[in-house]
């Protein structure tokens, strides 16, 4: 019941998730989580990254300005984890499926969205996420047997969810 995408292209599996949210809705189904979008800044600078919280929830800005010549990590920790309290908050609203923006860095570590993967799992909650390349193996030593790989296709993924959701209420 762990669905992930591996998209190619920068912005890819963003792009992906917030069209199979846009679909899921409009199938009638109570979705939760948090999808990304990016704003670009400028030629010189990184982009700000924002999760939309998909409760109805705000807009949290996720990264930090560090400086155009920065390489370090960008990520807001504090904003994440906003976002992670009020995505798992959203949990007690029963959501027929949870969509993350992706299972990274944080995640891999023990932190961020990985806490509410484990709680939405034990729900019985279908869960949908982006696995960059790179996290791959480690993602997938995480979740074991119960991962599925799934296209970067938005009705192969809406498929997958409404499959999740029948087994689940049968």
């Amino acid at each position: 019941m762990l669905g992930y995408v591996v998209a190619e292209g920068r912005g890819e599996a963003d792009r992906c998730l917030r069209e199979v949210v846009a679909v899921l809705r409009d199938a009638g189904l109570k979705v939760a989580g948090a999808v990304q979008s990016n704003v670009e800044t400028g030629a010189d600078q990184k982009c700000q990254m924002d999760l939309h919280i998909l409760n109805g929830g705000p807009v949290i800005k996720i990264s930090q300005d560090l400086g155009a010549l920065s390489q370090g990590c960008r990520l807001d920790p504090d904003g994440l984890e906003r976002a992670v309290g009020l995505v798992a908050a959203s949990l007690e609203q029963e959501p027929q499926v949870l969509i993350l923006n992706k299972f990274g860095k944080q995640e891999l570590e023990g932190r961020g969205f990985r806490p509410v993967v484990g709680e939405a799992l034990m729900a019985g909650i279908p869960v949908l996420t982006a696995v960059n390349e790179r996290n791959l193996e480690r993602f997938q030593d995480f979740a074991g047997d119960i991962c599925e790989r799934l296209p970067a296709d938005v009705q192969a993924l809406k498929d997958w969810v409404l499959a999740q959701r029948a087994e689940l209420d049968a």
